[in-house]
């Protein structure tokens, strides 16, 4: 099942107070960035975070699944946790580079 334009949507509605947010259609799933850097994953109507030393406390109980075939593990985040994802989005902003500028 693939992400629905309603959910990827209501994702960035509940981060809109981030500067900057976009999404890409990325192989039918959604990629999330917030100031050009790629910082949640979204495949079938799931959130998913990169799993990096920077937020392993702040992200300790919540759980983690791998969002398509091949890829690594990641933490699962409910968008509905108001407060963890205003404490988490600044981190993940902080610690991911912007992506490569691809040669022509």
């Amino acid at each position: 099942m693939a992400t629905t334009q309603e959910y990827i949507e209501y994702v960035c509605e509940q981060i809109e107070e981030f500067e900057n947010v976009r999404y890409r259609k990325m192989f039918g799933e959604y990629m999330i960035y917030v100031n050009e850097k790629p910082i949640l994953l979204v495949c079938d109507n799931t959130v998913f975070v990169k799993k990096l030393e920077e937020i392993k406390e702040l992200m300790q109980n919540n759980e983690c699944g791998i969002p398509y075939k091949g890829a690594k593990e990641h933490y699962i985040l409910d968008m509905d946790e108001k407060d963890l994802c205003q404490e988490l989005l600044p981190i993940l902003e902080r610690v991911t580079p912007l992506p490569k500028k691809k040669k022509k």
